[in-house]
This record gives structure tokens, C-alpha cells and sequence, in this order.
């Protein structure tokens, strides 16, 4: 019922900036919080950065710095601004939102995840 689509990804040098978007569409009430995680070879997918509703923000300590998460609430779109790339960031980045969705004669809380977007920062 709701659906996120991903955009922005890419590969760029080390020292570079990435901006990637994150797009929600759908039956949507209010989205609560929206975060980033991500997931690279051989390793298990990782917090990157949350943000709620009333702007608090939780980074891993690995980004904290260098990445900015953000919202545009009239687009009902998210932001992870990645600035000062490092090849350890390479990885499939992955946008999640959790809130409430509107039915007919109801609201249900929804958990949805984009499709991942591909970043490759090289050296």
C-alpha cells in the first residue's frame, strides 16, 4: 500500500558527495520516522541514519560528520546528503518509513522499504 522509490545513487572518487532521495507514495496518513540503512558484500545490513517526526536523528558512529538525513514533509520525500565519501562506504543503501497509512474506515501502521540503490565510492 505504500511504496518507496529510491534515487541518487552512483559512483564517484573518494572525497566526493552523493545526494539520495527517497520517495513515498501511497494511501499515507503521516509518516513517523524514515531512515537509511546499508548493506555491504558480505556483511549484515547496518543503521546508517533515522530521523522521527519531531526531527531527532541517530547516526552510526562511522558517519556521524559526514552524512546529513533529512525531509521534505510536503513531498513526503527523504534525504541522505553523503558528503566526504570513503571506499568503505560502498554499499547498497537501502530508505525505510514507518507511520500510518488510511484505509477506508481505518489507519494501519505500514513498515516499508525501497529497492536499494547502489553507491561505490573508489580510491
Amino acid at each position: 500500500q505504500v511504496q518507496l522509490v529510491e534515487s541518487g545513487g552512483g559512483s564517484v572518487q573518494a572525497g566526493g558527495s552523493l545526494r539520495l532521495s527517497c520517495a513515498v507514495s501511497g494511501r499515507i496518513f503521516r509518516i513517523n520516522a524514515m531512515g537509511w540503512y546499508r548493506q555491504a558484500p558480505g556483511k549484515q545490513r547496518e543503521l546508517v541514519a533515522d530521523s522521527a517526526s519531531g526531527g531527532n536523528t541517530n547516526y552510526a558512529d562511522s558517519v556521524k560528520g559526514r552524512f546529513t538525513i533529512s525531509r521534505d514533509n510536503a513531498k513526503n520525500t527523504g534525504y541522505l546528503q553523503m558528503n566526504s565519501l570513503k571506499p568503505e562506504d560502498t554499499a547498497v543503501y537501502f530508505c525505510n518509513a514507518r507511520g500510518l497509512s488510511s484505509g477506508a474506515d481505518n489507519f494501519k501502521s505500514f513498515d516499508s522499504w525501497g529497492q536499494g540503490s547502489q553507491v561505490t565510492v573508489s580510491s
